[in-house]
């Protein structure tokens, strides 16, 4: 079984966990309701999806 040889210092151990950090999540505007959502998917309010309906609305 592998062994480290040396201790891996804070700074280096960071430096490999950089991308490891949670990003901002994009958001755009739905084109039939106007409301957030999240890029390719359906609109929660609407349940429209590229110009379409795909969901009825429970209203």
């Amino acid at each position: 079984m592998a062994s480290p040889k040396s201790r891996i210092s804070r700074a280096r151990r960071g430096m490999r966990r950089a991308h490891h950090a949670i990003k901002k999540q994009s958001l755009s505007r739905c084109s039939n309701c106007g409301a957030l959502t999240r890029p390719h998917c359906l609109c929660l309010s609407c349940g429209w999806y590229k110009g379409r309906q795909v969901v009825l609305s429970q209203d």
